[in-house]
């Protein structure tokens, strides 16, 4: 029997970034707000000292501080003809476990999704025909612009104090920044990062294939910062233990680093760690959620009433929420009909490894320090004579050069032994990576579920995901690797070796952690889970957050526009506390 406890105004399941930014802003209008985390609170101090966190066995090889799979995780199959088994480690993506979320982990890139990302099916059928997206392909517009997020992608990235040149202010263009870019009204806080030696070698090198570099978009301080909310950010030292780890210099933004200080000193916030929520409570009628039920981490069962919940986990588990919660039609692939689950989507990634004379010092990077194209992204190109819809950047990261994960051999070189260490010793200091990142449209046949037959530890059913590439990511893909190629046979006396993705996914080796998809936001009930404020059509005091409501998966990293949809959706709750109800009505 779950213990009922005194109501809150507002819980939020998950206590990352979006959950902190809801937190925040709606605490600011007077809401009594209520987090919910399953994992650890952590800090900067003491959680992520530098003579701590840079420990690249414990936390990038052993993962200290992402989700145990153990304790949580889902079934994985290619095809609804294959049986699905539990993920039994961590591989293709890195859920993370307490507070700050991924936000703790993620390396800093802080892309804005290209204007026609918003509105991709309209602008293929106008550009292209509807006879030119592939049978199955569940292609569709966002319900929101590009225009209508931008006063949001500036909030997020003043309150992150994001490191870029802008491209194009106001429609104007920009020397050095993005020519692609959508419009924005200022520029960033702060100039780019310090160019390292591989980013200048990129730079010449994508400049003499013909293209237009600029340096990437980073959530790492290139100097001292202060946000609007008054919080104090480091210079980044360029120690390279920036992605997989949390940052102990205060320069790469997180909650932590960006919101926290202000927001726990509010009398009318907490958070309460360790506590799994496992259902959201709805009224008899289905048409009103209630609160959460959850479990601590002695096994004891609490019911949470709240008059609206956020939910703010991971991608997946948001909808596996929504699924275990009977919110929303699941989705049936046979029949198309359903939205729970329906347009999970994922990203295509390849690289150009290349071997050169040149010292790099690969050692001093940052998690986004880079240097990038985007002639090949989204609808800046002309894809009608190549026959795909989608695209992805091309870049080379520094991200730092840690002895166990960062390096670069040639193809030839021995595995092992001696001859091993040989190329090690000729190769660090010299070689690089120019890696493509391409976006992954929905398909019919790539969604999310309950599994039949395997069980968590509450005897709930895990999740099944059932994904695979599909021949249109495969193609976008060659063709984006093509052009890296390019880029590496313009350096000077190199030597490159090409990686393809090819065949299947699989889930075993890390990609990148940008799942998305599964309770997509719309303006049509019967193709979305959420309308266009992310607030439920079923149940009108939910909202859901998070990647779980990208319609697809476009070429750039989600984190961008993540902040962007929450600033926005968190505009749409306080509508909502002062008028409950719809805030669409079909």
């Amino acid at each position: 029997m779950a213990t009922r406890l005194p109501p809150v105004d507002v819980v939020l399941v998950g206590f990352g970034w979006t959950a902190a930014i809801v937190a925040q802003e709606l605490t600011d209008a007077g809401a009594q707000v209520l987090a919910l985390e399953r994992g650890e609170f952590r800090d900067t101090v003491p959680d992520f000292a530098t003579n701590i966190i840079q420990d690249e066995l414990r936390y990038a090889v052993r993962k200290q501080i992402f989700e145990s799979p153990e304790r949580e995780t889902l079934t994985f199959r290619d095809s609804a003809d294959q049986t699905a088994l539990p993920m039994r480690h961590l591989g293709s993506f890195l859920p993370a476990a307490g507070v700050g979320g991924a936000g703790v982990h993620w390396n800093g890139q802080c892309w804005r999704f290209l204007p026609s990302d918003f509105e991709i099916r309209s602008q293929v059928e106008q550009r292209y025909g509807k006879g030119f997206i592939p049978a199955g392909m569940n292609l569709q517009d966002w319900g929101v612009t590009y225009d209508e997020l931008e006063p949001h992608y500036d909030r997020f990235e003043y309150l992150c104090g994001v490191s870029g040149k802008a491209g194009n202010l106001g429609g104007a263009k920009q020397a050095g920044g993005n020519p692609f870019e959508g419009a924005r009204r200022r520029e960033y806080p702060l100039p780019p990062l310090k160019r390292s030696a591989s980013t200048v070698l990129f730079d010449k090198a994508a400049r003499a294939a013909g293209f237009d570099p600029f340096p990437c978009p980073a959530a790492n301080a290139s100097q001292p910062y202060r946000n609007p909310l008054g919080v104090q950010m480091g210079q980044c030292t360029y120690c390279g233990y920036c992605e997989w780890f949390g940052c102990g210099n205060y320069s790469k933004a997180s909650p932590q680093t960006t919101i926290l200080p202000v927001l726990l000193k509010k009398d009318n916030f907490r958070f309460r760690p360790r506590s799994n929520v496992i259902r959201v409570n709805t009224d008899g009628r289905g048409k009103l959620a209630t609160g959460v039920t959850y479990v601590d981490v002695d096994g004891n069962e609490f019911e949470q009433p709240a008059g609206l919940v956020v939910l703010c986990a991971f991608a997946q588990h948001n909808v596996h929420l929504l699924l275990l919660s009977k919110i929303g039609t699941p989705y049936d692939p046979r029949t198309g009909v359903g939205v729970v689950g329906r347009n999970y989507a994922y990203q295509i990634t390849s690289s150009v490894d290349i071997f050169q004379k040149e010292i790099l010092n690969p050692f001093m990077g940052a998690g986004a320090l880079g240097q990038a194209v985007d002639n090949f992204n989204g609808e800046n190109f002309d894809h009608g004579p190549l026959g795909f819809i989608g695209g992805g950047y091309i870049a080379l990261w520094n991200t730092g050069g840690r002895p166990i994960l960062q390096h670069y051999l040639p193809e030839d070189a021995p595995k092992w032994g001696a001859g091993w260490k040989k190329a090690m010793h000729e190769n660090y200091l010299t070689s690089a990576s120019i890696a493509t990142h391409g976006s992954v449209m929905s398909y019919r046949n790539n969604y999310l579920d309950l599994d039949p037959t395997w069980r968590d530890d509450y005897g709930s059913p895990l999740l099944r995901l059932t994904f695979d590439y599909q021949p249109n990511e495969h193609a976008m893909s060659d063709y984006l690797t093509d052009q890296a190629a390019k880029i590496a046979q313009a350096i000077p006396a190199a030597t490159h070796h090409v990686k393809k993705r090819e065949g299947r996914y699989s889930i075993v080796p890390y990609q990148t952690t940008h799942n998305t998809g599964g309770a997509v936001m719309g303006n049509d009930p019967a193709t979305s889970v959420v309308n266009r404020y992310l607030q439920s059509w079923d149940v009108p005091n939910l909202f859901v957050m998070g990647s779980s409501v990208f319609p697809q998966n476009p070429g750039y990293n989600p984190t961008g526009t993540i902040g962007a949809l929450t600033f926005w959706a968190a505009d749409a709750m306080k509508r909502y506390l002062k008028n409950p109800g719809p805030l669409v009505t079909t």
